[in-house]
């Protein structure tokens, strides 16, 4: 069985069948003597950070400077956007290190309404590649390509001078098994519909330490949404309900030179797993309905409402592991002249939550008619699927066409022009 094989065996008893993953993580110990908890749902190729910008700057992005990919960080930021258009496409190969041909594809833009509001879109596509299937003793069943998309459409709108709102509505389709038989049970494409609200603070321009400088505050919660399943019998698993809360602070030292600091919390609002019973020999203790006894923590098969509230307080190992389910990503953007920029940040997961922790690094480069950025990822604790892996994310400004004025920017003191 190729390396490939592995994988997409793995990615989709992930995506279908959770809930394996999740007793085996919860019994497991990393090297801090706490337990390895990894909360797991379906569909996790909607927190893929789509472009080049934010995926340099640790993941961070909820409250930077608006453009067109806004519509993943915070649609909210659009109502601040300067310019009429704008359209970005992103290009992030995935597992380059292991196979050729798995990557996320992300096309963006936004439209300022000439009264009111600004509407925006998005389609992002997950390819994971051709792939063979085979049955237990090695037979080809059959060639298929797993793929999953999300289509989505936003608006946002000022809400006074300083303040704003917006959301959007998706459609997420995720086919992983082509409709092949799974272990006797028949399967299918797994299907939802799902939502994003967001709000958004730009202060006004003021002098910090003698600098122009803008302060941001942004907040987003995206995918709320039903649950999937890839089987009729199959139980339904949480989409990445996600919180969001970020910060970011803009000063122009000169006239040539600009900065930014961005630093995002994020949290998932989906049930904790819990850790469960076992008897002398370390086996899972099971009731008269054959489900696990759980020993500390709350039932995951629990409401959507339920779960993202319930995500606060159901950790079986209290409040301090609520506290390592927040991941951190911050970093920092530095312009000159208002066309090269210089980007790093850093992104940490707790170890016992999966233990993501990189260093992230980036170029842009603005021209008057379209810029280019590019992002490098470099994993600090684990192998992570972007390492060695360069993005890019082309981003076209239709009003340069039209207007050739280089005050006109994408939300920071109107200048650069991102």
């Amino acid at each position: 069985m190729t390396k490939k094989n592995i994988f997409i065996i793995s990615f989709f008893l992930f995506n279908c069948f959770p809930g394996f993953f999740i007793f085996i993580s919860a019994q497991k110990v990393n090297l801090l003597g706490q337990k390895l908890n990894t909360i797991t749902t379906s569909v996790p190729f909607l927190l893929i950070a789509p472009d080049s910008r934010a995926g340099a700057m640790g993941d961070a992005g909820v409250a930077s400077s608006p453009d067109a990919n806004s519509m993943h960080w915070n649609p909210s930021k659009y109502a601040f956007v300067k310019k009429q258009t704008g359209i970005s496409i992103s290009y992030v190969p995935w597992l380059r290190a292991l196979v050729p041909d798995i990557n996320v594809a992300y096309l963006a833009g936004y439209y300022k309404l000439k009264k009111s509001g600004v509407i925006a879109t998005s389609l992002r596509y997950f390819s994971l590649g051709d792939i063979t299937f085979t049955d237990i003793v090695g037979n080809t069943i059959g060639q298929f390509r797993p793929n999953e998309f999300a289509y989505d459409i936003g608006y946002a709108t000022k809400l006074g001078s300083h303040f704003s709102g917006g959301g959007a509505i998706r459609y997420v389709h995720s086919n992983l098994t082509g409709n092949i038989n799974v272990q006797g049970s028949a399967t299918h494409s797994g299907n939802t519909v799902a939502a994003d609200i967001s709000g958004s603070y730009q202060g006004d321009e003021k002098l910090i330490s003698g600098k122009k400088s803008i302060l941001r505050f942004g907040a987003n919660i995206s995918n709320i949404g039903a649950k999937i399943s890839y089987s009729d019998q199959g139980e339904k698993d949480f989409i990445p309900i996600n919180l969001k809360l970020g910060s970011s602070l803009h000063m122009q030292l000169d006239d040539y030179n600009e900065i930014s600091f961005l630093l995002d919390l994020n949290k998932l609002l989906v049930p904790t797993p819990p850790t469960y019973k076992t008897d002398a020999s370390g086996n899972p203790i099971k009731d008269a309905e054959g489900n696990y006894v759980i020993d500390k923590g709350k039932d995951p098969n629990r409401s959507i409402v339920s779960g993202m509230f319930g995500s606060f307080s159901d950790a079986p190992g209290g409040f301090n592991e609520e506290l390592r389910e927040v991941n951190i990503g911050g970093g920092m953007e530095y312009w000159y002249a208002k066309q090269f920029a210089l980007r790093a940040g850093y992104f940490n997961e707790p170890s016992s939550k999966g233990g993501r922790k990189f260093i992230t690094l980036g170029l842009g480069v603005k021209y008057s008619v379209f810029g280019l950025d590019f992002a490098y990822l470099i994993p600090t604790e684990q192998r992570h699927p972007l390492q060695n892996t360069l993005r890019f994310t082309l981003l076209f400004d239709f009003d340069a066409f039209k207007d050739s004025d280089p005050s006109a920017g994408n939300g920071e003191t109107e200048k650069k022009g991102k």
